[in-house]
């Protein structure tokens, strides 16, 4: 028996179908826009969208209205997908014909790619559009060590989840005024010139949407580059948006299954569910978690998360802290890499 959609999604669909047939009567082309997939000697997993993109602008002043819009973030969210587009990838020894989803996106994983290890480029075609790059890490078997990290006030300050200040770090401020948080890219940097090659993945709830700001505010701060696991706002089966934890949940469990080698450094900050989800995590699957490290909130930044200093005395979840794993905190990237190399230091002795 065939699976009825839900109202949300048939009316997200409905939405897609009218302003796909209205712009492209307004000269806007698909764009592919590829994403940093990851994988193995058995596997890469290819990620990107196709979205509806207004032509280039004739005049200077549209040049100078796309640069100063390009400066807002509430542009980033204003895409609209292109549901049932065909694209072609080329990964490795393989030549795959696949077609974008109801939102637009193409997530599949290529089966033995003949890759080696270390960066690689996937190529993805189409007749209408320019052929794009997406970038995949090929991670080697041997590899044992990796980090999971969250975005939102682990490695940016975003004041979130507050709606108001959300709203207004997401669709007003412009990108250069976002602020890293202190010593997290050193961290990441020292961790990973003591494991080359070794795999940094960013899991976060936030939208495929804001990828292009990410990726310049990383390279910005000088951040690794790593394959990032994001989620699309949009309806599911089941809600108007989706649930940013299952989103969190699902990623990690999907990375223990693609990298069935590596024990996870798991980074994350306490403003909402990383402690949580990354103890539920340990517990299930404790070979597969090294250290949680969870960078503290300053009190300000507490109660813009929930109105108070600390988390919530009723979040049972949030209370739940089994003790499978180690366990650290610190305000700042400094902090935690002087614990994390104080716990290997111990273990060696």
């Amino acid at each position: 028996m065939k699976h009825r959609r839900s109202l949300q999604l048939r009316v997200q669909d409905a939405f897609t179908k009218f302003m796909n047939r209205h712009l492209r009567k307004h000269d806007w082309k698909p764009q592919i826009v590829p994403f940093t997939g990851y994988g193995t000697a058995d596997h890469v997993r290819v990620l990107a969208r196709v979205v509806l993109r207004p032509s280039k602008p004739k005049s200077h002043l549209g040049m100078y209205a796309e640069q100063f819009l390009n400066q807002r973030g509430w542009r980033n969210f204003f895409r609209i997908p292109v549901p049932g587009f065909p694209v072609t990838i080329e990964a490795g020894e393989h030549t795959i014909h696949a077609r974008t989803d109801h939102a637009g996106y193409i997530d599949l994983h290529v089966k033995r790619p003949g890759l080696e290890p270390g960066w690689h480029n996937i190529a993805l075609e189409s007749a209408e559009c320019k052929t794009m790059m997406a970038p995949v890490q090929v991670v080697s078997a041997d590899e044992t060590f990796g980090i999971i990290s969250d975005i939102d006030d682990t490695i940016i300050s975003t004041w979130l989840p507050r709606l108001f200040l959300a709203a207004w770090n997401s669709f007003v401020m412009t990108e250069g005024n976002r602020q890293a948080v202190a010593g997290m890219a050193r961290m990441y940097q020292k961790l990973l010139d003591d494991h080359p090659g070794a795999p940094l993945v960013y899991v976060s709830t936030g939208s495929w949407d804001t990828l292009p700001f990410l990726n310049r505010f990383m390279k910005r701060h000088g951040f690794p580059k790593g394959p990032m696991l994001l989620t699309n706002f949009g309806p599911s089966q089941t809600a108007w948006f989706r649930n940013g934890r299952d989103h969190k949940r699902y990623s990690l469990f999907e990375l223990a299954r693609d990298f069935p080698n590596i024990s996870w450094l798991c980074v994350g900050d306490d403003g909402q569910h990383d402690p949580m989800l990354y103890r539920q995590f340990s517990e299930l699957m404790p070979d597969r978690v090294r250290t949680i490290a969870i960078r503290e909130l300053s009190q300000t930044e507490q109660i813009l998360a929930h109105g108070s200093t600390t988390m919530l005395a009723d979040n049972k979840d949030a209370l739940w802290k089994p003790t499978m794993v180690p366990e650290l905190s610190g305000e700042d990237g400094d902090e935690l890499l002087l614990q994390l190399q104080e716990q290997k230091d111990k273990e060696k002795n």
